[in-house]
């Protein structure tokens, strides 16, 4: 039987493609799309007692302690009541889902399983234009004349952030922080993995997992 209401959590590895997965379902599902980032931002513009709360750390240059992050999502998710919502880039940790347990039931936890050495592949053929910013991908969108930018001919770089080390790093630091979460809501039967390479290899089974859940605003059909 088809649910009007879905509470669900989006989990996957930097270059994962959560951003194109989330986009994707906002679009064909009636869910309020709940990004840390964005969540955070609203908050303080609205002068929300825990958005002023934050605002203290950030500008002391301070990172957000899990007691003000929860205070944020709690405060966003009373406005959500009777609504169904993805929420993206939290928790983060056990006790992070714990605090959120305590504030709203999760229906599901979708997580995008995607090997780290596809996704290293992946970000590390980024380059950019620094002028203009205009960004190549060796193997998707690749420049005309290797390394030098179609329009001026100028030299691209690649930056710091997705250079090999820096990538398997980042990727090395998500996995000792998720794992432990993942295997929380594994255990509590909320945990479900979607696998695959790309994007759109992995969507079609996230958009049929979600349809056998509520209605879809519109048919997506697959070959």
């Amino acid at each position: 039987m088809l649910k009007n209401l879905l509470r669900a959590i989006i989990m996957g590895p930097p270059g994962s493609g959560k951003g194109t997965i989330s986009n994707r379902i906002i679009k064909d599902f009636d869910l309020k799309h709940l990004s840390t980032g964005d969540l955070l931002r609203h908050q303080i513009r609205a002068g929300s007692p825990a958005g002023v709360l934050a605002k203290t750390f950030i500008d002391d240059g301070n990172l957000l302690p899990d007691h003000v992050m929860v205070k944020l999502v709690e405060e966003e998710l009373n406005t959500l009541k009777g609504q169904s919502w993805l929420l993206d880039g939290f928790p983060r940790t056990i006790p992070q889902g714990e605090a959120l347990a305590r504030v709203s039931d999760v229906d599901v936890v979708i997580n995008l399983d995607i090997p780290f050495s596809i996704i290293i592949q992946r970000i590390m053929g980024r380059w950019v234009h620094p002028a203009s910013g205009r960004i190549y991908h060796t193997e998707f969108n690749p420049p005309k004349v290797l390394g030098r930018d179609d329009l001026t001919g100028e030299e691209l770089v690649q930056r710091e952030d997705d250079k090999e080390e820096t990538v398997r790093a980042r990727l090395n630091h998500y996995s000792e922080l998720t794992s432990p979460l993942l295997d929380y809501y594994r255990q509590k039967g909320k945990l479900e993995e979607f696998h695959g390479k790309y994007s759109n290899e992995i969507w079609p089974q996230v958009h049929k997992y979600l349809a056998e859940k509520m209605e879809p605003l519109q048919y997506t059909h697959y070959d």
